[in-house]
């Protein structure tokens, strides 16, 4: 089976670039950091071997532990349907609700 490339998102700041790779249900997750590049690898909910290598413009520091998960934008997406209407729900209430008071 040939690999095929994950779906790569970026944006960047004055010090910073970010880079997503965009794999839903992926199983065997590597990501290798070296100076010149990165190399993402995995597998996607089909078995299919996904594989990116991004060489770097220049040389960045790969020794440092700075990669993590941002448990501030991080969510555990199975079961959060009800969780997430109720919250919409609530929204729309009180959205509803200044609305109503304002063209009084």
């Amino acid at each position: 089976m040939a690999r095929q490339h994950a779906r790569t998102l970026w944006y960047d700041r004055p010090k910073y670039v970010f880079m997503e790779f965009c794999v839903e249900d992926s199983t065997d997750v590597h990501v290798l950091i070296e100076d010149h590049r990165i190399v993402f690898s995995c597998k996607n909910a089909d078995g299919v071997e996904l594989y990116n290598e991004i060489e770097f413009y220049a040389k960045v520091n790969s020794k440092p532990v700075w990669l993590s998960v941002d448990f501030d934008n991080w969510r555990d997406w199975e079961g959060d349907e009800e969780a997430e209407l109720a919250h919409v729900e609530h929204y729309a209430e009180d959205d509803s609700d200044s609305a109503d008071a304002t063209s009084n």
